[in-house]
């Protein structure tokens, strides 16, 4: 695997940067935390007119035909300046969902209004158990004629608040044990019986509750097969947790950044903090886990990309990648002194994100065991049944 950008991937990173630089200052992400609709809209319509939005789409779809790895270096670039808006709940968990899984009408029908930023999508799949396994899902979905209804209730539900179309995941078998059981469900977001209401997060980005009461869709409404939908979901998660570590190293770049413009310029007995060698010696600890983090998710993000299997590689990133941010930003808090957790300093604003960025798609140790599992089957088929 070659780690180098190509020409072009550079060429969108550095327009990335200048452009989130000069529209998306952190002064726009505070602004953005007490926001009811958690973006601003000329923000989001520039990212579409830029060709962001349909940057990983076919270009029957009116995308760019850009690969999942030309879509992670702009990951990494929104992660580092904590842009806000529903471009990776739009993208990744809906618009990549429907090409994966989604009949040509329905590609034809939402594919071409993503790419323009016409059409914002998100993923309701967790509940009270916050899990992220098929016995998570009971929200229940009963065919009733050429419909189904749709009774739950879903948790952390990123920019719902927003969406125009939320990917159900519900259960049309009994079983709570039977992957076979889970279907997709396209559901519009302002349908009788759907109420959505943001809940407080730690991190102060838009996560919500769908109530669904007696929702009624459709048959057309179903994403790919009935009972089926559990595999498009480990397909999408598995996307979802590489792009998610690109953005996590984003952050911890910023972070690190932060870190030193400060104590380059911080004085104490009479010389810059950063001329005593345990300052050194932090910022280069914090150099190390960005860069080892760098490489993991792009590794991770290359398989995807490439269409190879990646468990065991987007679980390794997931399970390094939320660790090291969380040793960057409390690195930094040393560096910085009580200024850092101060509300009016930069640097909380990653160290609150970083906390819910660890928890979000599997917590360290779920990735860990996945890790586990994948380097017996390995060992497994290296070395036969004996």
């Amino acid at each position: 695997m070659d780690l180098g950008l190509s020409e072009v991937q550079q060429m969108l990173r550095t327009s990335v940067t200048e452009f989130l630089a000069r529209e998306c200052p952190l002064t726009v992400v505070r602004a953005m935390e007490t926001d009811p609709q958690g973006y601003p809209d000329a923000l989001w319509r520039q990212m579409a007119a830029l060709g962001w939005t349909g940057l990983v789409f076919p270009e029957q779809y009116s995308g760019t035909g850009g690969s999942f790895l030309d879509l992670a270096v702009l990951l990494e670039e929104l992660g580092r300046a904590l842009t806000p808006g529903p471009f990776f709940s739009t993208v990744i968990l809906g618009g990549l969902t429907v090409l994966d899984a989604g009949s040509e009408a329905q590609k034809r029908d939402l594919l071409p209004r993503i790419c323009a930023g016409q059409l914002r999508m998100t993923l309701a799949l967790t509940e009270a158990s916050a899990a992220y396994d098929q016995s998570g899902v009971e929200t229940s979905a009963i065919r009733v004629g050429g419909a189904y209804h749709l009774n739950g209730v879903k948790l952390f539900v990123p920019d719902a608040q927003a969406a125009d179309l939320l990917l159900v995941a519900a259960r049309t078998a009994a079983s709570s044990e039977q992957p076979e059981g889970i279907t997709l469900f396209l559901v519009p977001a302002s349908s009788h019986g759907v109420s959505i209401t943001r809940i407080k997060s730690i991190g102060g980005e838009p996560q919500c509750e769908v109530v669904l009461h007696q929702v009624s869709v459709p048959a057309g409404a179903v994403l790919g097969e009935v009972g089926g939908g559990w595999p498009v979901v480990q397909r999408l998660l598995q996307r979802a947790i590489a792009g998610h570590c690109v953005g996590m190293v984003g952050a911890a770049q910023a972070v690190l950044d932060l870190t030193v413009d400060y104590v380059k310029q911080r004085a104490q007995f009479g010389r810059p903090v950063g001329a005593f060698q345990a300052v050194q010696h932090h910022c280069a600890n914090m150099a190390t886990d960005v860069e080892g983090s760098r490489h993991v998710a792009y590794q991770a993000a290359w398989r995807v990309s490439e269409g190879l299997p990646a468990q065991r590689e987007v679980a390794l990133a997931k399970a390094w990648v939320s660790g090291a941010l969380q040793r960057v930003c409390a690195t930094a808090q040393q560096c910085h002194g009580a200024i850092g957790f101060t509300l009016e300093h930069n640097l909380q604003l990653y160290t609150r994100r970083a906390k819910v960025q660890e928890l979000s798609y599997g917590d360290v140790h779920s990735q860990r065991e996945l890790v586990l599992r994948a380097w017996e089957g390995q060992l497994a088929e290296q070395h036969g049944p004996g």
